[in-house]
């Protein structure tokens, strides 16, 4: 296995895992036959509500976890087979802010590159510190840090043995904005860079903006995995506020064939697909209508619409699929 033979950073293979039940409860998956492929040198987003099984999933990759069946690959390594040049092959920030009190930074990712084998001459401690804005902090104790500086140092800790998959789960989950920005703006570099990340969030605009392509899983199966762009157009809908001058009491006659309706005495709200409908005409009909328009606002349809959309239990009947 050649670097330049990957094609996909991360391959799942109807993965399934099934807790044992606990008391008298009924035994039911976590994960059910999930398959998706996450590409080499993408941002993929994987989302899901709590209890979806993004956990899980991500506890398998880093080995923490052994699924009950199906198969996963990390740069071309059977996580099983090949458990040791998987486990190489990937770094990963997890949720909790577990950090040893008692070390420095410096010293937690020195120890850190030993337990991956890192020889020192190639180690960069103070190029990795120095890029999570904690080089001023190196050899004070973690106990001393800040929650926000604790999530830096996470980040650095995945960061010691150079892996080319980076998984970045809740990565800004109770940080403020200063500190994401700065976050985001060092992972956008390392991902230009080649390294693949595979970002969980509830942060939904926040998986809009950053990530080329996403993944949602919902009670244990995969409902959706496509790019951004196309998950975005799942939805054919769009909204349009229009203000006019006039006082309406009620829709007039001209506009009653739209969906519209009267939020306020002087605004109208349109809700129609943009695939059918034309704003223009709509605007053209106000007009006709002998109405003055003094604004208007439109609102495209957002991740969280797709998400809501696929994630309540009338729309994910139909569940499972590969990419």
């Amino acid at each position: 296995m050649t670097e330049n033979s990957v094609e996909n950073a991360v391959e799942i293979d109807a993965l399934s895992k099934t807790y044992a039940a606990q008391n008298d409860e009924i035994a039911t998956p976590a994960l059910n036959r999930v398959s998706l492929n996450v590409p080499r040198g993408s941002f993929f987003g994987l989302l899901g509500p709590n209890g979806a099984g993004k956990s899980t999933l991500i506890n398998i990759l880093a080995g923490l976890v052994t699924g009950s069946s199906g198969a996963a690959r990390i740069w071309g390594y059977d996580i099983e087979a090949n458990m040791r040049a998987a486990r190489r092959s990937i770094g990963v920030v997890p949720q909790e802010l577990n950090v040893d009190p008692f070390f420095t930074p410096r010293e937690s990712l020195e120890l850190q590159a030993g337990l991956y084998g890192v020889p020192t001459n190639v180690r960069r401690t103070e190029e990795i510190l120095s890029a999570v804005g904690l080089l001023s902090k190196a050899d004070v104790y973690s106990r001393t840090l800040s929650g926000g500086m604790r999530r830096r140092l996470l980040v650095a800790k995945a960061l010691v043995h150079s892996p080319p998959v980076l998984v970045l789960d809740e990565p800004t989950a109770g940080v403020d904005v200063e500190l994401r920005r700065q976050l985001w703006s060092y992972v956008q570099e390392l991902n230009a860079n080649g390294t693949t990340i595979l970002l969980t969030t509830h942060y939904l605009k926040e998986a809009e903006e950053l990530c080329d392509r996403i993944a949602i899983i919902s009670e244990g199966n995969l409902i959706a995995c496509e790019p951004t762009s196309t998950l975005l157009q799942k939805l054919d809908a769009k909204e349009m506020i229009v203000t006019v001058s006039e006082v309406l009491l009620y829709v007039p006659d001209l506009l009653k064939h739209y969906n519209v309706e009267l939020p306020s005495p002087q605004q109208l709200r349109f809700c129609y697909p943009p695939s059918k409908t034309d704003s223009g005409k709509i605007l053209n009909s106000i007009q006709q209508a002998g109405l003055n328009v003094n604004d208007v606002v439109t609102k495209e349809v957002e991740l969280e619409d797709i998400f809501i959309s696929l994630t309540t239990p009338s729309s994910s009947d139909d569940k499972g699929g590969k990419a």
